[in-house]
């Protein structure tokens, strides 16, 4: 295949919207989603720069469907509609590690990435995903090295599975969450494992699992 060429910086920002786009929807945008996101005058300039997207390679476009826009990669192939969402680290299903870090989550050349349910970020929005590491939560169908999907969320109900900080030691994990007291109850998925007890205070909620990615 020719190597592409550098695209003007209107085409550019139009290709950057539609890739954006997909990723966190699903599906593509339409004509007119182009024409608001990338501050365009008329429906026509986007569809004379998808014209040229489409002879460059960069897109397929069917311009007689609403969302007909289908993205190539550099081989000329199909690239799949679904949303990914970013693996940011890894957890610990056993005793707490001292591994969690949302920090720089916001760049994904840093990460990897995973092909997630379009359901998902349309109805939790910003998620990301880590790798479980232990066997505490088998019992809930979460083995070592699956992983899980999290909406980020500062908020539990008893029962919840949720990824746990405990500030003092700085060690996160994943367990489901009960609130007794003045103490939380992490309490694991494994009937050959104890449930670990903390004083409220030193256990905070950094988000909630909503799907589980298992590996086979």
């Amino acid at each position: 295949m020719t190597p592409r060429k550098s695209l003007p910086p209107r085409r550019q920002k139009i290709l950057d919207f539609i890739q954006q786009f997909i990723q966190e929807n699903g599906i593509p945008p339409t004509v007119r989603d182009i024409q608001h996101a990338c501050d365009i005058s008329s429906t026509s300039v986007v569809d004379y720069n998808l014209r040229l997207l489409n002879r460059d390679g960069y897109l397929n476009r069917r311009s007689e469907v609403a969302r007909g826009i289908e993205l190539l990669d550099q081989e000329g192939q199909p690239v799949s509609n679904s949303p990914r969402v970013m693996v940011v680290g890894a957890i610990a299903a056993g005793q707490p590690l001292p591994v969690f870090s949302q920090e720089g989550a916001g760049s994904s050349a840093e990460f990897d990435t995973i092909e997630v349910s379009p359901e998902l970020p349309r109805r939790h929005g910003k998620l990301f995903a880590l790798r479980v590491k232990g066997t505490s939560m088998m019992d809930a169908l979460i083995d070592d090295g699956d992983v899980v999907v999290i909406k980020p969320t500062l908020q539990a109900d008893n029962g919840d599975m949720v990824v746990a900080w405990l500030k003092d030691e700085e060690e996160a994990t994943l367990k489901k969450y009960y609130l007794e007291g003045d103490q939380v109850r992490l309490q694991p998925a494994n009937s050959q494992m104890s449930a670990i007890y903390c004083p409220a205070r030193n256990v905070e909620v950094r988000g909630k699992v909503v799907s589980v990615i298992r590996k086979f």
